[in-house]
């Protein structure tokens, strides 16, 4: 059907019916898992990481691998090629099965559950993978629809396609993108409707994995502002896998730092650079980093300066009326 076996951005290695879990309807009612421990939902932390281990053969990508990710925050998560950053994705979202370890998502298990059917939190995040990974042979609006499918097989034709186009509209696509296929779309709008698809059901946290790899400059600024206005708007948490450092100084709350197969420390960015590992001190303090840094300095120094020029506009259309003898628009 396309290069991924996939649903609501989900790279499902397993042949499983899924029954639907009625996500949409946790909004009128509280499901039965849920009422059994409201607290939860309490809890501080989206992710929550202790002793993780991932071996394939005898080669050992994470060993102790601690991590928390704190509810409504932007995560940015980087480290070297090959230390296992969408690895570490996949084990969160149980399409990996860690050797050792405990993986909870929103107060649930994953590491408790051996297949995917197991996971009964599925409709509750939603993932962008590298490229997309869109179906090729259907529609962005097919596309979109094919996790509604999944979850809410009862749901009629005109309201799949109604929501699909909202979903659309939601990432800044026109309405005309739903009904073209992911070959007719440019590299950022391919983000976008994949971006689309990982919003289908409504999720609490979002996973992207480097979802600025080969836009633009512009194109990047651009998407990274998209994912920090849907941030704000929708309350998500998101957990980022990226290389661009733009994104981590314009986005991200906090950022984690894999190396040496576990995650060697987690901050803002001021915080890591004040640490000493030579990994971190090579990324942030190298020629890019410091180009991003320098960027990110003078984008907020001259918005204070705008904002400040702003304030005294206000403040003297305050204290200085208009005299009389000059008419306004509405009197010409």
């Amino acid at each position: 059907m396309s290069d991924h076996d996939s649903s609501h951005g989900h790279e499902s290695n397993h042949g499983h019916d899924h029954k639907p879990s009625h996500g949409h309807k946790r909004k009128h009612m509280v499901r039965a898992s849920d009422s059994t421990d409201e607290s939860k939902r309490d809890c501080e932390f989206a992710i929550q990481i202790r002793g993780l281990r991932n071996d394939f053969g005898t080669f050992t990508v994470h060993e102790n691998l601690d991590l928390d990710v704190r509810r409504g925050e932007i995560l940015g998560v980087v480290g070297g090629s090959g230390t296992g950053k969408s690895v570490l994705m996949r084990s969160i979202i149980g399409l990996q099965i860690p050797t050792a370890g405990t993986i909870d998502v929103l107060g649930d298990s994953i590491t408790d559950a051996r297949v995917d059917s197991e996971i009964s939190i599925r409709d509750r995040w939603g993932v962008l993978f590298q490229g997309g990974a869109l179906f090729s042979t259907l529609t962005v609006g097919e596309n979109v629809e094919v996790p509604l499918r999944e979850f809410y097989p009862e749901i009629d034709e005109i309201l799949l396609a109604e929501i699909a186009r909202f979903k659309v509209l939601l990432t800044g696509l026109g309405t005309d993108a739903a009904n073209k296929f992911p070959s007719e779309l440019s590299g950022g709008m391919r983000k976008r409707a994949a971006l689309a698809r990982a919003l289908a059901l409504d999720p609490e946290l979002l996973f992207l994995d480097e979802p600025t790899a080969g836009l633009d400059p512009i194109g990047a600024a651009a998407f990274d502002q998209l994912i920090l206005g849907l941030q704000h708007t929708l309350g998500l948490t998101v957990f980022l896998i990226t290389h661009d450092l733009d994104t981590l100084h314009e986005i991200c709350d906090r950022v984690a730092v894999i190396a040496d197969k576990h995650v060697i420390a987690v901050g803002t960015i001021p915080e890591l650079i004040a640490t000493d590992h030579p990994w971190i001190q090579e990324y942030f303090k190298g020629p890019r980093g410091r180009a991003a840094s320098a960027a990110h300095s003078s984008e907020h120094k001259y918005a204070s300066t705008d904002n400040a020029e702003d304030k005294n506009t206000s403040e003297n259309s305050k204290t200085d009326p208009k005299p009389d003898n000059i008419p306004s628009a509405l009197e010409a």
